[in-house]
């Protein structure tokens, strides 16, 4: 397979699988997408989503319902997984524990039928690229997590291919290595050049790691977009709960005007910015993020100021996570670094810019 193609794309790509009670259930329906050289993808999501159902699709590792995929002007959808000559890096790393790193890392160019002459200089770059030299010579039982998932990712990028797949590779990591390790994905696809194809279910991994987010709920693309916009302005409701808008009001429309958008409920009145259009009577909801919530001195002036008491704090270092309750029963998540105590009264302001409202 050609390593200079232009791009992968993913034509209305469904994939349906037969449930217990004998129905065909789609677990990846219609996904249309188009992936240039050199981008950086993530497909983000819960548990079932078919973020990797889609990811396999690609990789030949399960067949097509319905769609196609092409790179370029080829249709590799009918091709066996091994003609496609894509690299997979997998969550559990699939390393051989019989085997030195170096021959982990050469046994796709072996399965090749490629010398060991020309194989060897291959090896010790992908050696280099993920900073693994001198380490050749031992087991993957004798390397950390860390350690084996960077043979993982040579023995991927080794055989050179025009695109690196990785499903939830981080996973099985600890905190501090999760985070060392984007730095180092993201360091090896710049040196690459190519294209990379990542599932997560990481809202955080996603947004350090990728150009592009796909946020998929129940088979289907709910949102594709650069992080930033994904952060800010999550399309729909589903796709701001996954992105960790905590704080959700069930909300009647008052007006709608230049300020934003008018609503209220449980004895509050919010403005927020419409995510759609929305008629007075209609029902909504407003959600929010924690760290978007701000707590400001007792009797300030603040947009969308509420007074509430201080139900429990969940202490975080340099900022806490604070629930406070409203008078009318609203429960708010919020992330400060102020210092406050359960039963302290305290005033909060939502930014109208970071209330988003959605229909019901």
């Amino acid at each position: 397979m050609k390593h200079d193609f232009k791009e992968l794309r993913l034509e209305r790509v469904t994939r349906r699988f037969a449930h217990a009670d004998g129905r065909a259930v789609a677990a990846l329906d219609g996904l249309s997408l188009t992936i240039p050289r050199g981008e950086f993808v993530a497909l983000l999501g819960p548990s079932g989503c078919g973020k990797s159902t889609a990811l396999n699709c690609i990789a030949g590792l399960l067949a097509l319902s319905d769609g196609s995929i092409h790179l370029d002007d080829v249709r590799i959808d009918v091709m066996p997984p091994e003609a496609r000559g894509f690299g997979m890096v997998f969550q559990n790393y699939a390393l051989f524990p019989h085997m030195n790193v170096r021959r982990n890392i050469g046994f796709g160019l072996k399965m090749r039928g490629m010398q060991d002459s020309e194989a060897a200089p291959r090896v010790d770059a992908a050696l280099k690229l993920v900073q693994l030299a001198g380490h050749e010579d031992k087991l993957p039982g004798q390397l950390s997590g860390g350690q084996q998932q960077r043979v993982a990712i040579a023995r991927a990028i080794v055989v050179e291919p025009p695109l690196v797949l990785m499903d939830e590779p981080l996973s099985n990591l600890d905190a501090k290595l999760r985070i060392e390790m984007r730095s180092e994905i993201r360091r090896i696809h710049r040196n690459l050049g190519r294209s990379t194809i990542y599932v997560t279910h990481d809202q955080d991994e996603a947004l350090s790691l990728a150009d592009r987010i796909v946020v998929m709920k129940d088979g289907t693309m709910r949102q594709v977009a650069p992080p930033a916009e994904v952060y800010l302005h999550p399309a729909d409701l589903d796709v701001a709960r996954f992105m960790g808008y905590r704080n959700e009001l069930a909300l009647v429309v008052e007006r709608t005007g230049a300020e934003g958008v008018v609503a209220s409920g449980s004895g509050l009145t919010l403005t927020g910015t419409a995510k759609d259009g929305f008629a007075q009577g209609a029902r909504v909801r407003a959600a929010v993020r924690p760290d978007d919530i701000v707590l400001v001195d007792a009797g300030a002036a603040a947009p969308n100021a509420l007074d509430a008491t201080v139900d429990s704090i969940e202490y975080g270092g340099r900022e806490s996570l604070v629930d406070i309750v409203t008078a009318g029963g609203v429960r708010l998540h919020v992330r400060s670094p102020a210092a406050v105590r359960v039963g302290e009264p305290v005033r909060a302001s939502v930014p109208v810019a970071r209330l988003l409202v959605y229909r019901e």
